[in-house]
């Protein structure tokens, strides 16, 4: 018999799990425990154990996903991390880009570098952009930097030098020489965690590598040796901000592919459920206890970027974070979670987010000690939210403290009804997201009218159908297991690892060189592999490729897929009349007459998956039958109506729910407004779809 998987997602405020055995799923959440994490993942797994009556040895793997990486770089709580760089470049990570990402702000904070400058240190060494050696390395000067590290208490060393992604051999020898004279320092090459042109991003990527280093490896040993204490011998994977599972011995040598691992979840379960669904074109809504996640994927895929901006100064705001060169599923992500902060500014406005109560002292209407309103405190005032029976009844909410939060920090100040209060936070938080994707979508060349949106998170479906119709959005799906859907998504997620390559080159008819490109994806396969069979030794595997291509002259490049197989002299126009496609795509137009040259070049090896079975067409409606009702608030007539509660377990494939309408379940809470009605379809995932009117 098949032996069962679990996926453990550590969010902001609650812990999700899954359990998956052949395909029957049990689910569970617990709060968050921030000051040690792997308690609340302990506990959530003794209860999901329980739940699902197995013992630790039917276990056949756990995939893991976790904030951990990312919340220790935005509390710089991480390792204290020293810097090695080539001589005259020690500012390089301060200078940064040499812009003003808030070019009006007079008072614009930049966000300062991990490294402090008196633990950042140069070495005389030099390679060219064409990887030859100027200057031998100063081995001398490197080991003469040992009793000053360990003078400083570092605890851990990023190397970064020039042209070192050509030729990292100058890394590779620092690294060695120090790891003999200081053998307790963990040490991150920047040729290692990000061999890309572009300084100032290599390093940054390698200093935050090296910052998180010793946290995560510390982490992950906890959580590894309190698993097996407690029988549980599978394997342990971790889930990346790329959407592939790693073995545990990568995860800790390169954790800040760690960094939006629970987010790339949600955005593998919603392109599973695409191309079950034969979606073309969806927008990913994911909404949990601490933010809101966007994404958008087209035929059955999710956008993905090698960008991705952590620890912001000016939250949401782009410039303002550290940046970081790792593969990422590409989505917009702001400050809108249920746990996010209600308050009025000082012109009279109502703000929500991006500050968060988190699982500690979480929403007033816990009763844990928080005393501010919350978006979830505005759900329970509106109805939304049944008090009894949140988080399955593990958490019983207090209508009277959110109200009364409500009433304190929105209400009072703005001479509101405690309903208007909160259905102004409401609106607030809902504002906020559709602005948020209505721009992801403008700066990608997108359209979202016809996308079929596809919501899950504990508080997705609360606000899905109203974002909906903000976005002018009609179809909306919310999955079975919606409030935990980041972890159903780790289920279905494949072993994989991507490697990427600058190396520049030239489409000139006499500069392109087949050979070299066909000899240097070889080596980037062979890499890649190495990582894969580690996870999957018998899996098939899957590569796909693409490059980073610009007109010559620019500054940066768009990302193109490349076809499979061999290169040949023909490819040159095949990769050119690739790169004017995308070009054309995302700027309207082409630029005659200019050369193409290409960047970076990237594989990525996945273990193959078999193919996902079709969803089979609608059944005819068959009306559901309600529990019961309740008071609600609706936005148009602004007032409390009696609406019927319908429980998800008690819905069966095909039936009918007429809007206005609560389907709860022991995760979330699905509204469905007067505007929309509800069916089951043939997956058990809820459709809610616009009424004419």
């Amino acid at each position: 018999m098949e032996k069962a998987r679990l996926a453990v997602d550590i969010g902001g405020t609650f812990t999700d799990l899954c359990l998956d055995l052949n395909g029957k799923r049990t689910s569970t959440k617990v709060l968050t425990t921030p000051r040690a994490p792997e308690e609340g993942v302990l506990t959530g797994i003794a209860e999901i154990v329980k739940l699902s009556g197995l013992k630790p040895a039917e276990l056949g793997l756990i995939i893991h996903g976790t904030t951990l990486a990312t919340n220790a770089i935005i509390e710089r709580k991480g390792a204290r991390t020293a810097l090695i760089v080539t001589e005259g470049f020690r500012d390089s990570i301060e200078m940064a880009f040499e812009h003003r990402f808030e070019q009006y702000d007079i008072f614009m904070v930049k966000p300062s570098p991990l490294v402090p400058r008196d633990l950042r240190f140069g070495v005389r060494e030099r390679i060219d952009g064409r990887g030859n050696v100027l200057l031998p390395l100063d081995e001398e000067g490197v080991k003469a930097l040992a009793p000053k590290l360990k003078a400083a208490g570092v605890e851990a060393i990023a190397i970064g030098y020039m042209h070192a992604y050509l030729d990292g051999t100058h890394e590779r020898r620092t690294r060695d020489i120090l790891a003999k004279l200081l053998p307790e320092l963990s040490i991150t090459l920047s040729s290692e965690v990000s061999p890309e042109i572009r300084e100032y991003e290599r390093w940054s990527t390698a200093t935050a590598n090296a910052y998180v280093q010793p946290v995560m490896d510390r982490y992950l040993g906890r959580l590894d040796k309190a698993l097996k204490e407690r029988g549980f011998a599978c394997p342990l994977f971790m889930i990346t901000s790329g959407g592939g599972l790693t073995a545990l011995d990568t995860a800790r040598k390169f954790p800040i592919r760690l960094v939006e691992s629970g987010p790339a979840g949600g955005a593998i379960l919603a392109a599973a459920l695409a191309r079950q669904c034969g979606l073309d074109k969806v927008l990913s809504f994911d909404m949990g206890g601490t933010t809101a996640k966007i994404c958008l994927i087209d035929n059955g895929e999710p956008q993905h970027s090698r960008t991705f901006e952590v620890a912001r100064q000016y939250r949401f705001l782009k410039g303002s974070g550290l940046p970081l060169r790792i593969p990422v599923i590409e989505m917009v992500e702001i400050g809108a979670g249920g746990g996010s902060i209600a308050h009025v500014d000082s012109l009279s406005r109502v703000n929500v987010g991006p500050e968060s109560a988190g699982a500690e002292p979480g929403p007033a209407s816990y009763g844990r000690g928080g005393t501010e309103p919350t978006v979830t405190d505005a759900d329970v005032v509106l109805g939304r939210l049944d008090p009894g029976y949140f988080a399955g009844g593990s958490i019983k909410l207090s209508p009277d403290k959110a109200g009364a939060a409500v009433d304190k920090a929105v209400g009072t100040p703005l001479q509101l009804k405690r309903l208007d209060a909160a259905f102004g936070v409401s609106e607030i938080v809902e504002e906020n997201m559709a602005n948020a994707a209505r721009v992801h979508a403008v700066e990608r060349g997108k359209e979202l009218q016809d996308r079929t949106m596809i919501a899950f998170g504990g508080a997705a479906p609360i606000h899905a159908a109203r974002l909906a119709e903000k976005l002018g959005i009609s179809r909306v799906m919310v999955p079975s297991g919606a409030g935990v859907g980041s972890a159903v998504g780790f289920l279905m997620a494949p072993v994989a690892y991507e490697v990427v390559r600058s190396r520049y080159v030239q489409l000139d008819a006499d500069k392109f060189d087949p050979a070299f490109v066909n000899k240097l994806f070889a080596e980037m396969q062979a890499e890649a592999e190495a990582v894969v069979k580690a996870g999957a030794p018998t899996a098939k595997l899957v590569a796909t490729r693409t490059a980073d291509m610009r007109y010559r002259g620019q500054g940066h490049e768009i990302t193109v897929d490349l076809p499979a197989g061999d290169f040949t002299a023909a490819s040159r126009e095949k990769l050119i009349k690739l790169y004017e496609d995308g070009y054309a795509a995302t700027f309207g137009r082409i630029i005659p007459g200019l050369s193409v040259e290409i960047m970076n070049w990237t594989l990525r090896v996945a273990a193959a998956q078999g193919d996902v079975a079709k969803a089979p067409p609608q059944p005819a409606d068959k009306p559901a039958k309600a529990r019961g009702s309740r008071q609600v608030y609706d936005p148009a007539d602004q007032d409390m109506k009696d609406v019927s509660v319908y429980h998800r377990a008690d819905l069966t494939i095909g039936s009918f729910v007429p809007g206005p309408a609560v389907i709860a379940e022991d995760e979330t809470t699905t509204i469905v407004p007067k505007s929309f009605a509800a069916r089951v379809s043939p997956i058990g995932a809820l459709l809610l779809e616009k009424v004419a009117s």
